[in-house]
């Protein structure tokens, strides 16, 4: 097959391959030992070097080189695993490239040429393959061939897929075709003569909405900053909109910033996205969200079957998934039976006997004796095969993973780890030393210790038995722990409030954290061990937060809860350093240590934080933004009234915010707010949708009638303080129609609480009615319905961020300018937009493209305005030949912006910021003569000015702004090595960055106050070539071309005199000097002239002051800019891919 080429040193390294066929420019060459008598020492020795490396690394035995005569530098172009394949591809290199390198004067170009050719016939295998790949391969192909003739980009630039449809141009239908690629939206029409294309970036694209009219039944109305587009008419529009969202969300959560979003592994490489992967990745989302399993996790198989529930005493119809280390089943109806059955827990996957009654039986066994009955499956043997295979897998690794942390054990100390301090705060007497408190790991929850404290707890403990029977009862008949049944019924015993003494176990079961703990046995204690006594930003916060989180509880009024909390939320902030802490975080930890032990509190926060709130925890909290979004439509859908008495949602959605954020936690009763988040680990973040729905459901009269904000605060926060808890164990006064009956269980829960009729109820609302409420009026509310519309909504609000951002850094870069702000809000734009191409199809080896990945996965130490969006020198170069007012030759023009942006560069990273570029368009288009005259002499000048122009890379040195040494995330061992008898000499890293950005100003001040250096005469001459190349093509281009004659020779002669006079006085003391200061002052007295005398020779002639105080239009050259950059930049991109 054809590959990339890639550069290889030696051609015949350690003598590894033995050369078959050659010619001037191609080497055909075996594997030594390939096709050899299995005698030869040499042929076993590579035979034995390639059968021990990993078989994704290992090497084919034949490939194919390119070398250019004369040098040791040779590319593979081609492999095979068969001698008749590779004879192939030499073919056509002979008959089709050979002669064509001989007309090449310079070899170098003729190997160029090759690596081009090869290229594009990987560009047309991969275009083949992906036709094969779709319903109708030939069809595809047109089309493709279409879409690349049509629009003019590069051939990197994936189609996805097309739909035939209409674009609506006000009230007429355009029949076309949309093509879907993945950076961009495309359409073209072509009708009775007219021609309709446009394209749109994904980056672009603000809002997805399906509407209808009078005119189209249903349409899809794609809305970016500048205008809107309908399409209607398509064969399969959910599809199509589906589609359509999905590449839209992927585009942006890559392009944008992305920190705490998280890609599939896939999608992170556009080339490789297909419709068929969208497909397949959008059942994959809706898995994990609706078994909340390890974003990691990845797809197998989906298959339809029917599974025996005892309780049911019959078989349940649903479908299957199964993931890298799962069993996952659900119901047809979503939500009524779903199973989950970690492969940890499976003991065997069998086949059984096929009947009429049982057809294609499969046998799951698992650890708690139980086995699990699936049939009707189709492809069963194929799919009992691959499980176990995976099965067989996950246990060797568990095995060896087993034997590694025994044998650490035995090498430690005896000593125990887990020890539990019952210390209530009652007495002084027992004093516990700090750092032991802190480093001790407690083996019970809190409540454990702390529970007589609670109030009402006395009163309510003939509920909670009965809480605890119906429990049981239910583990009895549904299974117990990870592997239970979760049916109706499992909801309305969470729904009454699960009892404490079984909160912590079904928390842990609910949200599968007891698998991830028992497959990590020590790794929270050493995350402990590596993770106190550190001090960092992070813990600061943490340290802040510790008694804020559920002050009144006596737990956390104690050092015991204290050091708990520190210890669980610092092992996390050192787990996940990409989250650290963020507040609300100690809320949730602080419950989560209540009813469950430390340790598995711990997990059961990793399952929150990075499973059933993704995207919640990180610096912007994007993920609860989303879903403050979807909950404003969820309003405008499921209470129509309420939404139009209130049409400004974002008041409700601002104060719901807390709502997400802490599991209402932060607004509800400590009871009642339990008993909420017993419903989040059963149902996820659908219960608190439904929560939150009902609690503006139960209070749509008083908040319709709100005249402002605060009321409205006012209305929530009574009704939700005053929801209570002592009666929650009673059920509803409406209840559902699947109440209990007299005789049931659940009706002796009624009995209990009726015969404590004599105790007051201070609440007007119970926890209990409010969550079946929920149920009654919002249960059908399902988890891909959530998905569907966080994927819409998050383009809401990344875009809202991005909007953001970008009003932040015109009002930096506005006082600073005198471009007008609508032009400069333009000149952002084709910035990101200039950014946003190379990372389309740019060289991923380039500046900006590293520093971009720096921002992606927070590598850099700037902040996010300073990192948001930087331009290389290619980059620049483009805008340049955009915007720049003076036109000039192209291949001068060239070289001027290569020194500008040597010049703007100011911190020698190889990239300019948005600010350095506005500051530059801002002295050529509203500077006054004299700054544009200076500006065109800093460029003739070192830095800017090099002895080597040609070579970018020796345009500037870098600059050492500061005398003092820094060190960044040195090991300890390194600097103890590095300095063993100084203490502290080693300050913080971030105070030693603020020093030298603070050396770096006033470096920059002295700078500012300098006068300019004197120009030479080397320097001069370029400075008037660029004069005399900015003027061609100017109406008065001989007048200017005679006004800088003159002052050319008007200058050269002040030069000359200038010279003369330190000639002059060089003689005169020549003699008092010894020759080291001769040779100084003789290199001192050359030509030169300064900035003042050259703007002077400037104003005598009028037609160089007319040419640079004429205004030039920067609004119409914006928008030239916006028509030719794509245009421009695709051209030159594909010329560098060699198309």
């Amino acid at each position: 097959m054809w590959l990339n080429p890639e550069e290889v040193l030696l051609k015949n390294a350690l003598k590894l391959w033995v050369t078959v066929r050659s010619n001037d420019f191609f080497l055909l060459q075996r594997r030594r030992g390939h096709g050899e008598p299995t005698g030869r020492i040499t042929g076993l020795l590579v035979g034995a070097l390639d059968s021990v490396l990993d078989s994704n690394a290992r090497v084919t035995p034949f490939r194919i080189l390119l070398q250019v005569p004369g040098s040791q530098v040779s590319w593979v172009i081609a492999s095979g695993a068969a001698i008749g394949e590779v004879n192939k591809h030499w073919d056509w290199l002979v008959h089709n490239l050979l002669h064509s390198l001989s007309v090449f004067e310079n070899k170098e170009d003729g190997a160029s040429f090759v690596r081009g050719k090869v290229k594009g016939l990987i560009a047309e295998e991969v275009r083949g393959r992906q036709a094969a790949q779709e319903e109708d391969p030939e069809k595809f192909r047109e089309l493709l061939r279409k879409f690349e003739l049509h629009f003019g980009l590069p051939s990197s630039e994936k189609l996805v897929t097309y739909y035939s449809c209409c674009c609506w141009k006000g009230r007429v239908p355009r029949q076309g075709f949309l093509y879907l690629s993945i950076n961009h939206l495309a359409f073209y029409a072509f009708l009775l003569g007219k021609e309709v294309k446009f394209v749109i970036p994904w980056a672009e694209v603000t809002r997805l909405e399906r509407v209808s009219s009078g005119l189209m039944t249903e349409a899809i109305r794609i809305n970016t900053r500048r205008r809107q587009r309908e399409f209607s008419m398509f064969l399969n529009l959910d599809e199509a909109f589906g589609v359509i969202g999905q590449l839209a969300d992927i585009a942006l959560r890559r392009l944008l910033d992305s920190e705490g979003l998280e890609l599939d592994r896939v999608l992170q490489q556009p080339a490789r996205i297909t419709k068929r992967i969208l497909e397949e990745q959008a059942i994959r989302e809706y898995v994990l969200a609706l078994f909340r399993l390890p974003r990691g996790e990845r797809l197998h198989e989906v298959a339809s079957c029917s599974v025996w529930t005892p309780h049911a005493r019959c078989h349940t119809a649903g479908t299957l998934y199964t993931t890298d280390c799962y069993l996952c089943f659900s119901s047809r109806e979503e939500g009524s039976c779903t199973l989950l059955i970690p492969l940890s827990e499976v003991l065997s996957i069998e086949k059984a006997e096929s009947t009429s009654l049982l057809p294609h039986p499969v046998i799951v066994s698992v650890r708690s004796k139980k086995a699990f009955q699936l049939i009707e499956l189709q492809d069963r043997d194929e799919l009992v095969e691959n499980l176990n295979a995976r099965l067989r897998s996950l246990q060797w690794k568990q095995a060896m993973f087993r034997g590694k942390k025994d044998g650490k054990r035995s090498m430690r100390s005896p000593a125990p780890y887990y020890t539990f301090y019952y210390d209530t705060g009652q007495s002084d007497e027992e004093e516990i030393e700090e750092q032991v408190l802190r480093n001790t790991v407690n083996s019970e929850a809190l409540m454990t210790a702390f529970h007589q404290n609670q109030p009402g707890t006395n009163g309510n403990k003939s509920v909670e038995e009965v809480k605890q029977r119906l429990w049981d009862a239910h583990f009895s008949e549904f299974g117990r722990g990870v592997t239970m049944f979760r049916t109706d019924k499992t909801q309305r015993l969470v729904a009454m409030g699960i009892p404490d003494s079984l909160r912590g176990e079904l928390w842990m079961s609910l949200s599968d954290a007891s698998s991830e703990l028992e497959a990590h046995p020590g790794y929270y204690s050493g995350l402990v061990q590596r993770s106190m006594g550190q001090i960092s930003l992070t813990t600061d916060e943490i340290e802040r937060d510790l008694h804020r989180s559920l002050p009144d509880h006596p737990a956390f009024q104690n050092p015991t809860g204290i050091a708990a909390l520190r210890r669980v939320l610092t092992a996390y902030a050192h787990r996940n350093p990409k989250i650290g802490y963020c507040q609300s975080m100690n809320i949730l930890a602080s419950v989560l240590l209540l009813y469950a032990k430390e340790e598995e509190a711990f997990w059961l926060l990793v399952a929150v934080c990075e499973l059933m709130l993704p995207d919640y925890f990180n610096r912007r909290v994007i993920g609860a933004q989303v879903d403050q979004s979807v909950f404003e439509e969820l309003i405008r859908e499921r209470l129509p009234e309420l939404a139009e008495h209130v049409p400004d949602l974002s008041t409700l959605s601002s104060v719901s915010l807390s709502w997400f954020l802490t599991l209402f936690l932060s607004v509800l009763p400590f009871h009642s707010a339990v008993c909420v988040v017993d419903c989040f680990f059963f149902h996820g973040i659908k219960a608190i949708f439904q929560l939150g729905l009902a609690a503006l459901d139960a209070n749509a009269e008083a908040l319709s009638a709100c005249t402002d904000d605060g009321q409205a605060l006012m209305i929530l926060s009574s009704f939700l303080e005053q929801v209570g808890y002592e009666e929650s164990c009673c059920p509803p006064s409406s209840p559902p129609p699947s109440s209990p009956t007299p005789s049931s269980p659940l009706h002796a829960i009624e009995e209990t609480c009726s015969s404590e009729a004599d105790i007051p109820a201070v609440r007007n609302t119970n926890i209990t009615d409010l969550i079946n409420e929920s149920y009654q009026k919002f249960g059908d509310l399902t988890v891909r319905q959530i998905e569907r519309l966080r994927c819409r909504h998050r383009i809401l609000v990344l875009q809202a961020h991005e909007d953001t951002t970008k009003e932040n850094a015109l009002r930096l870069v506005t006082p600073d300018v005198s471009i007008s702000p609508e032009n400069l809000a333009d000149v952002y734009d084709l910035f990101k937009t200039e950014h946003f191409v190379s990372l389309y199809w740019g060289d991923s080896s380039s500046a900006a493209a590293a520093a971009a990945a720096a921002w992606r996965y927070g590598d850099s130490g700037h902040s996010y305005m300073e990192r948001q969006y930087h331009l290389d020198r290619a980059q620049f170069k483009s805008l340049y030949g955009l915007l720049a007012p003076w036109p000039g030759s192209s291949q001068h023009a060239d070289t001027v912006a290569n020194r500008t942006f040597t010049l703007l560069d100011n911190n020698c990273d190889n990239l300019v910021t948005f600010r350095e570029f506005a500051g530059w368009l801002d002295t050529l288009y509203c500077e006054e003569l004299n700054e544009k005259v200076r500006l065109l002499y800093r460029l003739h000048i070192p830095p800017a000015l090099t002895e080597n122009e040609d070579d970018p890379s020796l345009m500037k040195s870098p600059l050492v702004s500061t005398n003092r040494p820094l060190f960044v995330n040195l090991p300890s061992a390194v600097i103890e090595t590095a300095v063993p008898d100084v203490e502290g000499e080693v300050k913080d890293y971030q105070e030693q960055l603020k020093q030298m950005l603070k050396d770096l100003v006033k470096q920059r001040e002295k700078d500012v106050e300098k006068p300019l250096p004197l120009m030479n005469q080397r320097e001069f001459i370029q400075f008037c070539k660029t004069l005399y190349s900015m003027f061609h093509g100017d109406l008065v281009e001989n007048d200017l071309f005679q006004a800088i004659a003159t002052v050319t020779s008007l200058v050269l002669q002040i030069g000359e005199v200038e010279h003369r006079r330190h000639s002059s006085e060089g003689s005169e003391v020549g003699a008092e000097q010894t020759p080291e200061d001769a040779g100084s002052s003789s290199s001192d007295s050359d030509w030169t002239v300064s900035y003042a005398q050259i703007l002077a020779s400037l104003l005598t002639e009028q037609a160089l002051v007319n040419f640079f105080e004429k205004p030039v239009d920067l609004c119409a050259k914006i928008s030239v800019a916006n028509q030719k950059q794509y245009e421009q930049r695709a051209g030159l991109l594909t010329l560098q891919q060699g198309k």
